[in-house]
């Protein structure tokens, strides 16, 4: 995938940046619980894609990173896992 097109795919997003040959976006919540309860419920979208994405908690803070590392890129899975979280957020 080329720059003109992730970007264009970052248009089609929610505040997701390109960090490297990631994607990334940082979610913010009231509390550590429901912190941990997203990255469960991003678990779960990770399965059915078959696709995971490394994540990092801080305390309320949930910062997510998609690449899709067998194409050492980009790829169209990761803008749509990006789009599914961005629905349970």
């Amino acid at each position: 995938m080329n720059l003109i097109e992730i970007n264009q795919k970052l248009g089609e997003l929610n505040e997701w940046s390109l960090e490297g040959s990631s994607i990334q976006k940082t979610f913010d919540f009231n509390t550590f619980k429901e912190a941990v309860t997203f990255v469960n419920n991003i678990s779960e979208i990770a399965e059915e894609e078959n696709h995971h994405p490394d994540i990092n908690i801080r305390f309320t803070s949930v910062s997510v990173f998609l690449t899709t590392h067998s194409a050492k890129g980009l790829t169209e899975k990761d803008f749509s896992v990006a789009r599914k979280i961005d629905q349970i957020s």
